[in-house]
């Protein structure tokens, strides 16, 4: 199946903003995509980002062990808009560097574990991760509870270049 997610730049300009800024605690910031999804072809899947939704800062738990973790509240509310807005949800969150990144061990234990909750709210739509570097992304894609993730394919970001990043490769 060839998965391409496709965000407007002023939403990524947005979601980088976000994750940019410091937290009192968590060493890393982390939100949520709500996205559209189509079926292209025999076996195409299109994702578009609508907007991003950043974890609030008391949904963050004091974990040393981690970048960032939420608490239950969290999730709850990025279930709530995939369940009153008829959306995909993708948790997002970066990795400080450039190039090409990767799950962590973490990133997909944990992701596993909660992405599926998803589809109690929205059992009809794909759900996922996406990891992000200061130039690039990757992605995880599960098509329904049962099944294992898929390699998101590609990215594609719509709009002119926000000043201060540089083009995802």
């Amino acid at each position: 199946m060839m998965v391409i997610f496709k965000i407007p730049q002023g939403i990524f300009t947005e979601i980088h903003r976000d994750i940019s800024r410091p937290h009192e605690f968590a060493a890393e910031r982390v939100g949520f995509i709500a996205c559209g999804a189509s079926m292209f072809g025999s076996d195409g899947l299109l994702l578009l980002g609508e907007s991003y939704h950043p974890v609030a800062d008391r949904h963050y738990i004091d974990n040393s062990h981690v970048g960032a973790m939420m608490n239950s509240d969290a999730i709850r509310s990025a279930l709530e808009i995939a369940y009153s807005r008829n959306v995909a949800m993708f948790h997002v969150h970066r990795h400080e560097h450039f190039g090409k990144p990767g799950f962590s061990r973490v990133d997909r234990q944990e992701s596993a574990r909660f992405v599926p909750d998803f589809f109690n709210a929205r059992p009809s739509m794909p759900h996922g991760v996406l990891v992000l570097s200061h130039d690039s992304m990757v992605g995880l894609c599960w098509l329904a509870r049962e099944k294992h993730p898929i390699e998101i394919n590609k990215f594609v970001v719509v709009g002119p270049q926000a000043p201060g990043l540089r083009a995802i490769a």
